[in-house]
């Protein structure tokens, strides 16, 4: 019997965690008891956990039909594209993990978006050579070459089950695009939220607002039927039927028409790729996360190899002691992300070097446990001798083990808020993630430098963190998640509360969590912490903002019989659920 999660509203307070008498490097997953104080959804067949209860549905109606976990994962990318279309997409890009459980091979998509070839190392500054946000945000010149598509279909090509078509996979996105979806749940409170976005172009108004120009509330009905057409398209011809044709065309026209310099050929020229997963190790636990043009597997796996050297455990969940020192581990690791992170096809990015446990140590010795560093004194190390907030997240597991982790993008919710016109396709603002100017910060207030500086057909630098953990060979995680900047912190958050405090996944997934990327100097705090603990960390010399929620960390856990999964409460609609 499937047992979905649903939960209101929850105050959570990190002190109360459910611990592990067992050594943590040989700790099984941990068991959902009635003693928890959350439960997480357990199935026995398989487990899909994503932003939209929907898409979750129909992913695990793939698994039902015998599809695996990649096929699933499909689904769902191209139904997020209908039913979350804030940050679900055509036109934006993303990263994805396969786990072959048969080879015990991880491999990673890199199907992140390009800038066009006309692009310039100067084509966000104004006459004066100051960084000018409002043409990497809000023109044409912001629009990546989107990747999803050719990203889902060259997953469905390479390493889905072969039992099922492509136009199979797509045929539930296309029927809740030309039917419609209820307007309910986050989609209700997006669009009022980004109707400065989407009202400014006729093209998107259409779509996303009522004929009267109002907006679309509770108990209304979005059809999207030029994006149903586009779907059909794409599940007749697959990828060459949305990078060349009509498609291309209208897409091409749109951005042109923006301001923008995209062209039909660099449609035609853009390729998902393959990359080497990232690797590293923490407690007895193997992790693999994604690569550059991604910064977060680095950094999730540095700041892991920073505080394996501190016995989180002893010092508990959600103490001053603890959050201490994974603040100093993110400063340390957002300042290397600032200098050394870039596209590797144009940059060479100190991989080993920055994930190596011998670098961590020289790292780790700067590290006062009772005091805060300014950032100010940090400045990005030298790994070079070790060298030998819209994005949305789904995990995926089937019968089989194999698993994925998919976090794909627009960049800003709903993205540029530009549809191309009789397509359907919201385009993203992704070229934003470019250092426009060297050192100075982006929309997420992330700094960079020469090595994520614009040029033509380059990725610009993310953070998502699409990870497996897995243990003697076998899945034990799949996490991820939307947030920006704070996507590498919320993932290592995860990982941390399961394998030192010994959460189950849904505990670990609803804990608060706090954020710290080095610029600005501030610790970013979910409400949620206890007010002594943050008056702790403050004595220690940290500064102190709280906020609203950050994150949403949809991820599942392999039991030692069956699965346990988690959608986070911090958004509406989310739903994780098996069979």
């Amino acid at each position: 019997m499937v047992r979905v999660l649903k939960i209101a509203a929850i105050a959570i307070a990190f002190a109360a965690t459910v611990a592990s008498h067992h050594a943590i490097a040989q700790a099984p997953a941990p068991i959902p008891s009635a003693g928890s104080r959350i439960l997480p959804v357990i199935a026995q067949n398989g487990m899909v956990s994503s932003q939209e209860a929907r898409a979750s549905r129909i992913g695990m109606e793939i698994l039902k039909r015998g599809g695996n976990a990649v096929d699933a994962a499909v689904a769902v990318g191209f139904a997020l594209a209908v039913t979350l279309p804030q940050a679900g997409n055509l036109g934006g890009g993303g990263f994805m993990l396969v786990h072959l459980a048969a080879k015990n091979e991880t491999i990673a998509i890199d199907y992140r978006e390009t800038a066009p070839a006309a692009a310039t190392r100067e084509m966000f500054l104004d006459a004066e050579g100051n960084a000018d946000p409002r043409k990497s945000r809000d023109t044409g010149l912001s629009v990546g070459v989107p990747g999803t598509v050719a990203g889902l279909t060259y997953a469905h090509a390479k390493y889905g089950s072969g039992q099922l078509t492509l136009a199979e996979l797509i045929a539930p996105a296309i029927r809740l695009a030309r039917e419609g979806i209820p307007v309910e749940e986050d989609l209700a409170d997006s669009l009022p939220r980004a109707r400065y976005r989407l009202a400014p172009w006729p093209s998107t108004a259409k779509i996303f607002l009522k004929p009267d120009g109002s907006d679309f509330g509770a108990g209304d009905t979005l059809v999207q039927t030029d994006l149903a057409e586009t779907l059909t398209t794409i599940a007749r011809g697959g990828a060459g039927a949305f990078y060349t044709g009509q498609t291309a065309a209208r897409i091409v026209a749109a951005v042109r028409a923006a301001g923008g310099i995209m062209t039909e050929e660099d449609l035609a020229k853009y390729r998902a790729v393959e990359r080497p997963v990232v690797r590293g190790t923490y407690r007895g636990y193997d992790i693999a996360s994604m690569p550059p043009p991604s910064s977060g597997g680095i950094h999730v796996i540095q700041i892991l190899n920073l505080l394996e050297g501190f016995d989180l455990k002893a010092g508990g969940a959600g103490s001053a002691a603890t959050l201490h020192l994974m603040i100093e581990a993110m400063k340390l690791a957002y300042a290397d992300r600032a200098e050394f992170l870039g596209d590797p096809d144009f940059v060479k990015v100190p991989v080993r070097g920055l994930t190596s446990k011998k670098y961590a140590e020289t790292l780790r010795a700067s590290i006062n446990p009772e005091r805060a560093r300014p950032a100010q004194e940090i400045k990005p190390g030298n790994p070079a001798p070790y060298e030998s907030d819209q994005t949305t997240h789904y995990s995926v597991v089937d019968k089989d083990g194999n698993a994925v982790a998919n976090t794909y993008t627009l960049n800003f919710s709903y993205g540029l808020g530009l549809v191309a016109d009789q397509t359907g396709i919201i385009l993203n603002n992704e070229l934003d993630d470019f250092a426009a100017k060297a050192g100075v910060p982006n929309a997420y207030g992330l700094v960079g430098g020469d090595a994520n500086a614009p040029g033509p057909n380059k990725r610009p630098l993310s953070s998502m963190s699409p990870t497996i953990v897995t243990k003697d060979g076998k899945v034990f995680l799949v996490t991820g998640s939307p947030g920006g900047s704070r996507i590498i912190t919320t993932v290592l958050q995860v990982i941390l509360n399961t394998i030192d405090h010994g959460m189950n996944i849904a505990e670990a997934v609803q804990a608060p969590r706090l954020h710290h990327q080095w610029a600005p100097d501030e610790v970013f705090a979910e409400r949620g912490f206890s007010p002594d603990t943050l008056a702790l960390l403050q004595s220690r010399g940290h500064r102190i903002r709280v906020g609203n929620t950050t994150g949403s960390a949809s991820s599942i856990v392999v039991l030692p019989k069956g699965f346990a999964g988690a959608s986070d409460l911090r958004q509406r609609g989310t739903l994780a659920i098996g069979f």
